[in-house]
């Protein structure tokens, strides 16, 4: 939180010229990011941890990502997470032998192997939306985030930088 308020209070206080304020903007900016990514994460893995779950939050990405890929070939997967089918084995690797998911060769076509979760991960994927929907129920009540349409709208534009 100090980072964060430190980089409000730069912004606030400082007179500069367009460039500066340009390069200061970009640098708040990024501060932020940053600080929230992180700190997102690391609350997420405590209160999954505080609930049993005792995979990182890289595997439960990867059981979301599953669940979320039409066709969950380990291609599709590693391209929806944006990491390499190599990366992706040694992940799907450790939750098939933690008993999480299972994989098969496609039947009709050897080269693919699909992928999909088991009742073992159902479980820790319910957890970790609750921790979800938890988290955007308090921000929505503390923050009254439903007034304010340009940050909706902010978080729109950035979400679909990211896609791309």
């Amino acid at each position: 939180m100090l980072v964060v308020m430190q980089a409000l209070e730069r912004w606030e206080l400082v007179t500069l010229n367009d460039t500066e304020k340009l390069r200061e903007a970009k640098a708040v900016v990024n501060e932020l990011l940053v600080d929230i990514f992180n700190r997102i994460l690391a609350i997420e893995g405590e209160s999954l941890k505080e609930k049993g779950v005792k995979l990182s939050m890289s595997e439960i990405h990867v059981l979301e990502a599953i669940t979320k890929t039409d066709e969950a070939t380990m291609t599709n997967v590693a391209n929806k997470l944006g990491i390499t089918v190599g990366s992706l084995t040694v992940s799907v690797n450790t939750l098939y032998q933690k008993g999480y998911v299972s994989r098969e060769r496609d039947p009709d076509d050897r080269r693919k192997v699909i992928i999909d979760i088991l009742p073992k991960a159902e479980e820790v994927l319910e957890k970790h939306n609750d921790f979800h929907n938890e988290m955007i129920n308090s921000i929505f009540n503390d923050l009254k985030l439903e007034e304010d349409e340009l940050l909706i709208s902010s978080l729109r534009k950035l979400s679909s930088y990211f896609k791309q």
